[in-house]
């Protein structure tokens, strides 16, 4: 869609026609598109329309790989994120991140009884709720790839995990590192490491 029709692009749209390239192509789309992330992450058809499960992707691997680096801009962190992933887009690094993604969705629709829906009756999933989890499973993965949760449904469904993922939850950074990290750390079985407000 072009300005000029009277509908205003969203910024994955922008950044698909500004910032193309190998890791939009070989990583975002093919798991954008995957068939599982589609039944447990649904979006209505207008955010789908708006390329929204692009955006989600994306904020997953930007996270999941430098969360610790976010500051205070969403938009600017994603768009260097892709800019500098794009220029080095090794096919193998490619591929391993396409089998990480795929492995946290496996991850997420064993363990978790409503996917990243709060609950069945949810027919959509909020950014922050899925990078909180998506990025917190990944990150428990990585250090514990056989990992074996007990039930997370007692802080899944808790008054604190609910604080850290309503939709005015703002995207500071104690507050993004502190939700990626209360699931990654619930996930563990140890206690939550938060990050000084």
């Amino acid at each position: 869609r072009l300005n000029s029709g009277g509908t205003k692009l969203v910024p994955m749209e922008i950044r698909r026609g500004t910032l193309d390239g190998p890791f939009l192509k070989e990583v975002i789309e093919p798991c954008a598109k995957s068939a599982l992330f589609t039944a447990i992450c649904p979006l209505s058809k207008g955010s789908v329309d708006r390329k929204e499960h692009y955006e989600f992707v994306l904020r997953f691997f930007a996270y999941a790989d430098n969360y610790q680096g976010f500051e205070k801009e969403v938009g600017l962190f994603l768009s260097e994120y892709l800019e500098l992933r794009n220029g080095n887009a090794d096919p193998t690094v490619c591929a391993a991140n396409r089998q990480e993604f795929d492995q946290v969705l496996d991850f997420v629709k064993q363990h978790f009884p409503n996917g990243f829906r709060r609950s069945a009756k949810h027919k959509s999933v909020p950014r922050i709720r899925f990078e909180a989890i998506a990025v917190g499973v990944a990150l428990a993965l990585r250090i514990k790839p056989d990992l074996l949760p007990a039930d997370v449904s007692p802080w899944l469904e808790s008054d604190e995990f609910m604080k850290h993922t309503r939709s005015d939850a703002s995207n500071s950074k104690p507050k993004v590192v502190n939700r990626i990290q209360f699931v990654r750390d619930k996930l563990l079985g140890r206690p939550v490491e938060y990050h000084a407000n």
